[in-house]
Order: C-alpha cells, then sequence, then structure tokens
C-alpha cells in the first residue's frame, strides 16, 4: 500500500522489548529490505526508544492496562484466544495476518 502512494520506506519505532531486537527480527528486517532494494520496494527503517524511557512510547500505559484486562492470573491462553480477548477489551475488528512469502 505504500508503495502505491509513492512511499519509499517505512519508519517503525519500536521500544525495546526482545521480539523487537531479536537476532531473528533484525534478519528478517535486512533480508526484505535487501529484497525491497532490489525490487524498488518499500524498506523499513527501524529506530529504538531509549531504553528505561517509557515516558517517551504514549502506547505503554494502554498495554499495561490492556494486558491486565486480557490475561488471566494463571495459566495460558492459545493465541486465538487471546486475540479474541485483544479485539473485544479494545473494540477492534479481526483482521487476517498478512500474507508472508515463505523463503
Amino acid at each position: 500500500e505504500l508503495g502505491k502512494q509513492g512511499k519509499k520506506a517505512l519508519l517503525l519505532v519500536w521500544d525495546n522489548a526482545s521480539w523487537h531486537i531479536s537476532k531473528q527480527v533484525i534478519f528478517w528486517i535486512k533480508q526484505y529490505n535487501r529484497e525491497a532494494k532490489a525490487s524498488g520496494g518499500v524498506r523499513i527503517l527501524s529506530g529504538l526508544l531509549p531504553k528505561r524511557s517509557p515516558w517517551l512510547n504514549p502506547i505503554e500505559p494502554k498495554w499495561l492496562h490492556g494486558k491486565r484486562a486480557v490475561i488471566p492470573a494463571q495459566g495460558l491462553l492459545s493465541a486465538k484466544e487471546l486475540e479474541s480477548r485483544v479485539c473485544a477489551y479494545y473494540a477492534c475488528p479481526k483482521l487476517e495476518p498478512l500474507a508472508q512469502p515463505l523463503s
């Protein structure tokens, strides 16, 4: 969609959550950007918020309240159950995941 709008890059600002800075995610972004550059697609430029500065991330309080509302005190939820609870809490529609090409 961004490419259709003439955009060249997506700026992604993340906190330092372990899944944001994992080797797997960093590798995937680098690989994706190589392919995007070769094909003229939209690249992903990621930047991290400074560590220990939740006040710079205005979504933090919303995540905290949402997490407390959907996670049970004990036990784990299946991915489908967690998705249903999150969508119900935030009153958002459940959308299908984006298709990812398999390499």
